[in-house]
């Protein structure tokens, strides 16, 4: 028989798992997803205020997108680490990381104040910024996933979860620190409160995290890879290339519909709140989609929920630009919702627990981290990709046409990919086509 007081404690663990992971991931999105509002309505008059509107929102766009380029450094980094020594001790410093660059930027001085050194610590800031959600991410789905005994694709899914509220609390603060300080004192001032705030999250979050224990999977997992990284690309090659090709287009709808459609909808004659508005709206709702499909892959199996997102993504890609260029507010806000938190968190919640089941406990946070973050490059570099191709005379239809070719690319790598949900974490994974699909939960 099971030891009661066993069973109690590790349920105990679990919550607080999942606690720390939601409110951890909440935090770190926070932060990072900050950064994209304000490169969105603010940076590119702050930073590059001597260039013109649409290639300061262009330039303002790059800066964004290293955040992104650094992530699968930050995978890497921290992958490493957390697979030799523990997942705990390397949330804890992407968190304390995380804190301190976002007040820093809150801090720095603008390109009229200190010429063009502003946008070049900005730039530094921001890659920093990548690097610390690149390591918190994988640390946090696997502290969940490694912690539960079923649902595993529920558990995890509160890390991605964590995104859109990070999303949520991101937008509140910056548009509730416009509305208190005015247009023009907020482009002075008002911008930098929600950065300067990010010391107080960081204590709450520290408080959280220091209470879980470290996983029971790791903590049994015996010899670890000398380089993990290494173990990644020579036993699990396949699997981190289908890893990344299924994200792809995940990412590359949030990116358009955070970041991207917030300077497309000010340019189509919405008002910046009412965008703020229907985008807060959305990612309120998201976190319920991407809680339930996730639930529904423990059930269903991730390949067919995720597939059945893809191929929705590609049809609504062409229904999006032709719904926001209305200028109707109530169609705006039924594109956003539509599309944030319906359609994408198909794709995007059960890649939590996907990533986590394609790799062994000796390289899982390496190999989950890295194919996620990699996947993750779609969202940072798709709005800096939609603006150039606006900026060069191109129309909305082909970027439709370009996001449905992710979606392609996600739907031929899910195809390609034997189901993981019956993968145990305790075990190797097997090869990407070596199980048929299966919805056994470990």
């Amino acid at each position: 028989m099971a030891n009661p007081a066993a069973t109690t404690h590790s349920t105990v663990q679990l919550r607080r798992a999942v606690a720390s992971s939601f409110v951890g991931s909440v935090i770190e999105y926070y932060d990072f997803l900050l950064y994209a509002t304000a490169s969105a309505v603010v940076f590119g008059k702050v930073f590059f205020s001597t260039l013109d509107p649409l290639t300061a929102t262009v330039a303002s766009f790059g800066t964004f997108a290293a955040g992104y380029l650094a992530r699968p450094l930050g995978g890497i980094l921290f992958g490493h680490f957390g697979d030799r020594i523990g997942r705990k001790k390397m949330l804890v410093t992407t968190m304390t990381l995380m804190g301190v660059v976002s007040f820093l930027i809150g801090a720095l001085p603008t390109y009229g104040q200190i010429g063009i050194w502003a946008p070049i610590i900005l730039v530094t800031l921001r890659i920093l910024q990548g690097v610390a959600v690149g390591g918190e991410w994988g640390g946090a789905v696997l502290m969940s996933a490694e912690h539960a005994t079923s649902r595993r694709g529920l558990w995890a899914s509160f890390t991605n979860a964590g995104a859109p509220c990070g999303m949520v609390l991101s937008t509140v603060a910056l548009t509730a620190s416009a509305a208190i300080a005015g247009e023009e004192a907020f482009l002075v001032w008002g911008w930098r409160v929600p950065f300067l705030l990010s010391i107080l999250l960081l204590g709450i979050g520290l408080f959280i995290r220091l209470k879980v224990e470290e996983t029971p999977v790791f903590a049994a997992a015996g010899k670890t890879a000398r380089v993990p990284l290494f173990d990644v690309l020579r036993n699990h090659p396949r699997n981190l290339l289908l890893a990344v090709g299924i994200g792809l287009a995940a990412f590359v709808a949030q990116g358009t519909l955070t970041t991207f459609l917030i300077a497309y909808g000010v340019e189509a004659g919405y008002s910046r709140q009412t965008v703020l508005n229907g985008l807060t709206l959305s990612s309120v709702l998201a976190v319920i989609g991407i809680i339930g499909f996730s639930a529904l892959s423990d059930r269903l199996g991730r390949r067919p929920v995720v597939l059945a997102g893809a191929v929705a993504m590609a049809v609504f890609s062409f229904l999006l630009f032709p719904m926001v260029d209305s200028g109707d507010v109530v169609v705006l806000v039924v594109a956003l919702v539509v599309g944030q938190a319906v359609i994408q968190p198909a794709m995007y919640g059960p890649l939590a627990a996907l990533c986590t089941e394609l790799f062994s406990t000796r390289s899982r946070y390496t190999g989950a981290s890295l194919g996620y973050q990699l996947s993750g490059l779609g969202a940072g570099l798709a709005p800096v990709l939609f603006a150039s191709v606006l900026a060069g005379g191109g129309s909305t239809t082909t970027i439709s046409l370009i996001i449905a070719g992710f979606c392609l690319l996600t739907v031929v790598c899910v195809v390609l990919l034997a189901e993981t949900s019956g993968n145990s974490l305790t075990e190797n994974p097997p090869s990407p086509a070596a199980a048929a699909p299966t919805t056994t939960i470990s």
